[in-house]
């Protein structure tokens, strides 16, 4: 079974630190989630590092990615 890890990202548009669980299952995937804060769409994009690690960029809909 794949376990969820959380992880700590700053809202693109409010700026405040949200924690969010990250899905193994989810590599190489996008998706949207709204923020907890300021309700807006942040897009997601799941990757791995080198070490294994799994990571998370957050984008706002304006934004290039």
């Amino acid at each position: 079974m794949n376990q969820l890890t959380e992880k700590s990202v700053g809202c693109p548009y409010c700026g405040q630190t949200i924690n969010v669980l990250i899905d193994p299952a989810d590599l190489n995937q996008q998706y949207i989630e709204d923020c907890q804060v300021c309700c807006k769409p942040i897009n997601f994009l799941v990757s791995e590092s080198v070490n294994g690690e799994l990571g998370v960029n957050v984008y706002s809909d304006d934004e290039v990615y």
